[in-house]
């Protein structure tokens, strides 16, 4: 998950409309308790925990307490009888070679692996080579009929290396009149590149590193380096992969642009309308060791039964899992406690389900609880849930998703990511307004934050989904604190050994106004007949009509 700051929320009561029934606006409410919300933080981010990695025994301890937070609380089993979604997924290790040889007409180099370039694969065969493999520059490896744009146009990879951009095309050079200008669209995330490079046929795809458009450096890849990595099990599944995917920083990308006779221009010249995939006359050479194993991880999940309408459910998602136990940092700490990403959100699920629990007036539709695994491995618990559904799509009020609960004190605006999208922004909008405060929109669309969490999954399914996050305008701070405060998390803590949790510095005051809204939003829809819609212009809207409830 990428970082965000606070969201403001004090409770507010919705005024009941024809579809509403009614019910105290104090029901529920009062029931949140930093306390209790800190110490779920401090459990499930000690280093007893291990950093919540799939497949470990960190795993195993994290589940157990959810199970148990659950079944202490009195909610249902949600899968049958059983608080467990079994996710069936591949554990694989691969190791590369030390270095890639680079041959070109007028003779070759090394390129260091972790230094120049990290690879690994989503394949689980034993070993992986690329012999004198010809390198492709393919701009950013877009296929987008709708935007009349083609990078692969009457190119034949099949065999061969691909080296692609991150984002969307227009963005390295700040050109806002391509796909959706700033904001980041799907074919601008690396999951894509990867994606449609193994449909084209490539042997291999890198990725060109840019701190700006990926939104992130390129030590957050050098942290998984050489690393376990999880995928769903697909075996016997018609999935196209790559044998081998990675990334490559630009200053590399671009020392073997001048050794093929070009230079960094290729860059911007990927931009314009109608450009054509540039062979490189450049041959790879390098190998990577693959050991697999395949086992079941689990999404945990939980549920009050409605009392009018059980079959319509409303879902909150956290995912539960982090990085484990990986490279350490400068100060020998090697566990990646993930303690706002996301234990945070996860045991603000459990204090979630207290309050709904703890309601005099029950819910007239179902509200499920769903903490799904391997988020940080590319949204697999989810993805799982959304293909293997335990409650029906069309059934599926909304969802509304957790990941990273505000660490500091209240503001006076909330951030919704994906303006535009869903009415649930106008329930989010009532209720700041009603407040006095206001509501703010993501400013860093190019980040395509929309995509990078556990939501964009119920999204593809057409179910609306909330995303919101931290507010910058902290009361009584000035307007500067709140990118500073952002900032110094992604550049220093975000999937670092720092995220850990600070019982001096993590008061609980912004945690509680944040789940207490999102709280306020599920309520109104749980005692409502009718649905929220996308809006006009959303790219999931057609699907939720093609599956009307």
């Amino acid at each position: 998950m990428k970082k965000y700051l606070t969201l403001l929320v004090s409770p507010f009561f919705f005024a009941c409309d024809s579809s509403t029934s009614k019910f105290s606006e104090e029901d529920g409410l009062s029931v949140f308790n930093a306390d209790t919300l800190k110490k779920h933080i401090a459990v499930l981010a000690s280093d007893d925990f291990m950093g919540r990695k799939p497949f470990t025994e960190g795993e195993t301890k994290t589940v157990n307490y959810l199970v148990e937070q659950f079944r202490q609380l009195g909610l249902e089993p949600g899968n049958g009888d059983s608080y467990i979604q079994s996710v069936p997924m591949a554990n694989i290790l691969a190791t590369a070679a030390p270095s890639m040889q680079v041959k070109s007409g007028k003779g070759s180099f090394m390129l260091k692996a972790f230094d120049d370039y990290i690879v690994w694969t989503d394949k689980t065969d034993s070993s992986f080579t690329l012999d004198n493999a010809d390198l492709v520059f393919a701009g950013y490896g877009v296929v987008a009929p709708e935007y009349n744009w083609n990078d692969y146009a009457g190119l034949d990879v099949k065999g061969k290396v691909v080296m692609v951009m991150v984002n969307d095309p227009g963005f390295w050079i700040g050109d806002s009149s391509l796909f959706k200008g700033k904001a980041m669209t799907y074919y601008g995330r690396w999951t894509y590149k990867f994606e449609e490079a193994a449909r084209q046929g490539a042997k291999a795809c890198l990725i060109i590193h840019n701190t700006a458009a990926a939104s992130y450096p390129f030590s957050v890849q050098q942290n998984s380096f050489n690393t376990t990595r999880l995928k769903l099990d697909n075996r016997g599944k018609d999935i196209p992969n790559c044998d081998m995917i990675g990334w490559i920083p630009e200053h590399v990308a671009n020392r073997l642009f001048v050794a093929s006779g070009f230079d960094s221009t290729l860059l911007k010249k990927a931009n314009q309308s109608g450009f054509k995939p540039v062979p490189l006359n450049l041959q790879l050479t390098t190998s990577m060791k693959v050991k697999a194993s395949f086992n079941k991880s689990g999404n945990v999940i939980a549920k009050i039964t409605g009392s009018k309408r059980p079959d319509e459910v409303i879902i909150y998602t956290a995912h539960w899992d982090h990085l484990g136990i990986g490279r350490p940092n400068k100060d020998g700490d090697s566990v990646y406690n993930g303690a706002l990403d996301n234990a945070s959100g996860t045991a603000g699920l459990i204090e979630m389900a207290r309050a709904f629990k703890s309601m005099n007036k029950k819910p007239e539709r179902t509200i499920v609880f769903l903490a799904v695994t391997a988020e940080e491995q590319g949204l697999l618990g989810s993805a799982y849930y959304a293909e293997n559904p335990l409650f029906p799509v069309d059934k599926t009020v909304a969802n509304i998703n957790m990941d990273g609960l505000n660490r500091f004190g209240k503001t006076k605006d909330m951030v919704v990511v994906g303006q535009g999208q869903s009415e649930l922004e106008d329930y989010l909008n009532d209720a700041i307004t009603k407040k006095g405060g206001y509501l703010s929109f993501d400013q860093h669309t190019e980040a395509g934050y929309y995509y990078r969490s556990d939501h964009f999954n119920f999204a593809k399914k057409g179910i609306p989904a909330l995303f919101a996050n931290s507010g910058k305008d902290f009361v009584g701070k000035d307007s500067s604190y709140g990118k500073a405060m952002e900032k110094e998390f992604n550049e220093k803590h975000y999937h670092q050994p720092s995220d850990h949790y600070d019982e001096k510095s993590w008061t609980g005051e912004g945690a509680i106004n944040d789940l207490q809204l999102l709280f306020t939003v599920g309520r109104r829809m749980a005692f409502e007949s009718s649905f929220p819609k996308w809006k006009e212009g959303s790219e999931f809207k057609l699907t939720r009509e093609k599956n009307k409830p």
